[in-house]
């Protein structure tokens, strides 16, 4: 992995040029909050975010996207694959995790062509946290904090500069291409060992245990009391599920004509919290109450997910628990269900 130094200075014009062959999107203000959205303009960048709104898995798996069109006259299926040479900046640790997740989810069993020519078509710069994004985040507890890989570049911010990681081929044309850029000295090294150092402190092991008794405890806890109360408070809103950088459940749905004879396929984000999810035909509810649905995104983050791919599901970013307007807090109940044990 070579080491290179971009001035921050650079960073605006690299941006620029970027531009000119990619879409490039990264994380903006957006009021008191951020979002990631297509930069059209590098003042637009702010790379000093603490955490976003929806995660940016929304770039490789949209909120709403076209599957493919039909015509039944026709007898015709035209499969759709809107994917777009994308440059995604400013990627935090525990979204990339996330994206690891993501991989392997959409890769495996049922290869998704949509979301893997995406992934393909999109260059991921990633960002060092140096700072707790706020008081929800507990990263650190997750395993999440850092990375090595899952990235093309990685940027540490270095005060005047950033230092840059390069993992990929892909990255070291990135750079060369469009960016500005020296090797490392010596002193660029120690100053990046000293701030990698200085950053640990500040980030607290907000679990009571460690993350790998997580799903073991979990699946201790099948019939604990605590999925009743967090049932009685939860509003099912999907709230938690919207904002969770590893929920990948879809809803699958067709627009057609007024003649019925042509049509578009559609899926979107579903959440496992809705009250309609695990409704099936005959109008019997798997799921019905909302104490089951609430075990099963605890079991889903910290047990399921994890014997399914070997990553917990739950990356720490604290999302949901900003999110959630009853204020239930996944890692106060994690730690609740530890207490317990």
């Amino acid at each position: 992995m070579k080491l290179m130094i971009l001035d921050k200075s650079a960073l605006a014009p690299m941006v620029n040029a970027l531009r000119a062959d990619y879409r490039v999107v990264g994380p903006q203000a957006r009021g008191p909050q951020f979002a990631f959205d297509v930069i059209t303009d590098p003042a637009q960048l702010r790379l000093d975010y603490n955490t976003t709104i929806l995660p940016p898995k929304k770039v490789l798996q949209p909120q709403y996207e076209r599957l493919l069109s039909f015509n039944r006259r026709e007898y015709q299926v035209t499969p759709i694959i809107e994917a777009t040479p994308t440059v995604l900046v400013g990627v935090h640790t525990c979204d990339l995790h996330a994206f690891l997740l993501l991989d392997q989810a959409f890769s495996r069993e049922y290869p998704d062509a949509h979301y893997l020519e995406r992934r393909r078509q999109t260059v991921i710069i990633s960002l060092e946290c140096l700072e707790p994004c706020d008081e929800y985040s507990f990263c650190r507890s997750m395993g999440t904090l850092t990375s090595d890989t899952g990235y093309d570049l990685h940027l540490t911010d270095l005060g005047t500069a950033y230092a840059v990681h390069v993992a990929t081929e892909t990255g070291r044309q990135i750079l060369s291409r469009y960016a500005t850029v020296r090797e490392a000295t010596e002193a660029d090294v120690r100053q990046l060992n000293e701030v990698l150092s200085a950053k640990w402190p500040r980030f607290t092991y907000r679990l009571d245990f460690d993350a790998a008794e997580l799903p073991a405890l979990l699946g201790a806890a099948y019939d604990h009391p605590l999925w009743e109360e967090l049932g009685e408070r939860c509003l099912a809103c999907g709230s938690c599920t919207n904002v969770c950088p590893t929920c990948y459940c879809f809803n699958v749905f067709d627009e057609v004509d007024m003649q019925l004879v042509a049509g578009e396929r559609w899926r979107c984000w579903d959440s496992c919290q809705l009250d309609e999810f695990a409704r099936v035909a005959g109008g019997e509810n798997f799921r019905k109450a909302r104490s089951a649905r609430q075990r099963h995104r605890f079991m889903r983050k910290g047990k399921y997910l994890y014997e399914k791919f070997g990553e917990l599901g739950c990356v720490g970013c604290g999302r949901c628990i900003r999110a959630c307007v009853a204020k239930i807090s996944i890692l106060e109940g994690f730690n609740a269900i530890h207490q317990s044990a």
